[in-house]
């Protein structure tokens, strides 16, 4: 596993719990006085360093190479019956964006998500989870097969933003993310986004318009990177902590400010310390949050899904 800047002092009592092991392992030493006592130690560690991140620390996080992707999610959650679907029908299949059919618990979904990659010839292949204008059109496709089957919609968003290339623009990129913000508002089916990783800018706005709005405890959600903002503001990005926390982008920012509707807890250290953990908690939200999208008439749950958005930003003086 790999460790951020942050995370040294935890590093350094895993190598010390790896020693130990291998003291055992070599010899005849019982170990077992030290070994709990390291647990113990990396255990009361953990909690000092990660219940007291920066805003800066947790994009750190949300970027953590070992950290679950979204068919991560999607495998784990629909096991064999998730059947990927591809391709906008005009221009090509945008590998950044991928979509399907899936089982939870015998009840379909279509799952949706930016899927970014493990190496660089992966990440490569996946454009660094950043997709073109074809991705937004596919993602649509696959939303409006969703509303003709009566399908409710899980969108699992971590993209640093959309693909800035100019080919990108001259095939109608923001026109494709508006279109998306659009028609999102009228699917009549629900629609439940969870930000598992990076929420960058228009490329998360064109797959997080929805119901129910979630995002996992080390995540960030703004119309801008901290680096990005920086380098605007300072001309540099020596200043990204301080924009980071300028941004009020992590997921309590997000919910005090009510931009969110739930925080999904993630395991100490983050949701690659423990990714069954966090996948089942994923499950049983997806889950709750269905039911209850779907225990009001349809009209209704259209009407609160765009109060939800035209609220956004109002504030009285």
């Amino acid at each position: 596993m790999e460790f951020l800047d942050f995370e040294t002092p935890v590093k350094d009592i895993i190598d010390q719990i790896n020693k130990c092991k291998s003291i055992e392992n070599e010899s005849d030493v019982d170990i077992t006085k030290t070994y709990n006592l390291l647990q113990k130690k990396l255990v009361e560690t953990k909690k000092n360093i990660y219940s007291n991140l920066t805003s800066w620390q947790r994009v750190q996080l949300s970027r953590h190479p070992n950290r679950p992707y979204a068919l991560d999610y999607i495998n784990y959650l629909c096991g064999d019956s998730f059947l990927e679907l591809h391709g906008d029908r005009n221009v090509k299949d945008d590998k950044a964006m991928i979509g399907g059919l899936g089982k939870i618990n015998n009840d379909s979904f279509m799952f949706i998500g930016t899927q970014k990659g493990y190496n660089t010839k992966t990440r490569q292949y996946r454009n660094f989870g950043m997709a073109n204008p074809e991705g937004y059109r596919k993602a649509l496709r696959l939303m409006k097969k969703a509303e003709k089957f009566n399908i409710p919609i899980v969108t699992l968003i971590d993209t640093p933003g959309a693909y800035p290339g100019l080919e990108a623009e001259e095939r109608g990129q923001g026109e494709a993310i508006a279109r998306n913000i659009y028609e999102m508002m009228n699917i009549k089916v629900p629609i439940i986004c969870i930000i598992i990783g990076e929420g960058a800018s228009g490329g998360a706005l064109g797959i997080g318009v929805g119901d129910k709005i979630l995002m996992l405890e080390n995540t960030w959600y703004s119309v801008i990177s901290p680096e990005s903002c920086s380098s605007i503001l300072w001309r540099n990005w020596e200043y990204k902590e301080l924009a980071a926390d300028a941004l009020k982008l992590t997921a309590n920012d997000m919910l005090k400010n009510k931009l969110i509707d739930k925080i999904i807890k993630e395991p100490l250290g983050g949701a690659h310390y423990d990714p069954e953990e966090t996948f089942e908690t994923v499950r049983e939200n997806i889950i709750s949050l269905k039911k209850e999208i779907t225990s009001i008439s349809l009209k209704k749950m259209i009407n609160n899904r765009r109060k939800k958005f035209v609220k956004i930003g109002n504030f009285k003086g």
